[in-house]
């Protein structure tokens, strides 16, 4: 299916390594251009250099903190001067800390809500005077399947991705008119080394082995594994195309079936 994303500009947030990284290859790959951005310049640099070996779109790399609102809004200026629009967005941002809620002192918070909360809404508010200017555009917000089953040990994410999730409603519902779609993706357990670092930590916490914790979680997973970053990829890159045009508002899980609710 083509999607339609040749000629599309895009930015992914935190995309030199994990669910970033395969999405912004994703959208690359369909001919999208793509502005990718890490903390790091050499781990930035080095997804570009991977991801131009099977792109169809021009991969700009750039070393930007979405906690920072001036790399925010760096992010954006350096969209339109390279290609002087902004078709997609996508928010994306590493986890906070692993812990239970008493843990966590009031400064914490505010490092989670600066890291997960506070980039999605500079980095949307950036694209979306150009968006309307445009006549539309889509954002996807990388969130997690926290939302709707709540995790031991991501207190942090619980409550701040929560929020994330009230605050897409809103701009969706405020930006429909202008033909700008917001939607939120909910990955459930998929192979990133955040994963990795979540399952030995409670291996660790339970004296199992960390092999044992992945088999406990594939039995729990109706589809019996984790996913892949890929996968998470395709799923964005259909909800920012245009074969997602009704789409709006939609908090969609890529879980395997692991969270049991009915909505």
């Amino acid at each position: 299916m083509d999607l339609g994303l040749q000629g599309k500009a895009a930015i992914v947030a935190a995309s030199s390594r994990g669910i970033g990284k395969a999405v912004a290859a994703r959208l690359a790959e369909e001919g999208a251009d793509v502005i990718i951005a890490s903390r790091t310049p050499e781990a930035i640099e080095a997804a570009a250099e991977e991801m131009r070996q099977g792109a169809r779109g021009r991969v700009v790399a750039m070393a930007a903190d979405v906690t920072s609102a001036a790399d925010c809004a760096a992010l954006v200026e350096a969209a339109q001067r390279h290609f002087g629009r902004v078709d997609i967005l996508v928010n994306n941002a590493g986890g906070p800390p692993l812990g239970p809620i008493m843990q966590f002192e009031e400064e914490d918070w505010l490092n989670a809500f600066r890291l997960n909360f506070l980039s999605t809404l500079r980095l949307s508010r950036g694209v979306v005077p150009i968006m309307q200017q445009q006549g539309g555009g889509a954002i996807v917000n990388i969130v997690s399947y926290v939302v709707r089953q709540p995790a031991m040990l991501l207190a942090l994410s619980n409550g701040i991705r929560a929020g994330v999730i009230g605050m897409a409603r809103s701009l969706a519902n405020e930006m429909g008119p202008h033909g700008i779609r917001v939607n939120n993706v909910l990955p459930g357990r998929i192979a990133t080394e955040r994963i990795v670092q979540i399952d030995r930590a409670r291996a660790q916490r339970e004296g199992k082995s960390y092999d044992e914790i992945v088999a406990e979680w594939d039995r729990r997973i109706p589809l019996g594994r984790s996913g892949q970053p890929g996968e998470v990829g395709d799923l964005v890159a259909f909800l920012a195309s245009s074969r997602a045009s009704y789409l709006t508002g939609l908090s969609v899980l890529i879980d395997g079936g692991l969270v049991q609710g009915l909505m």
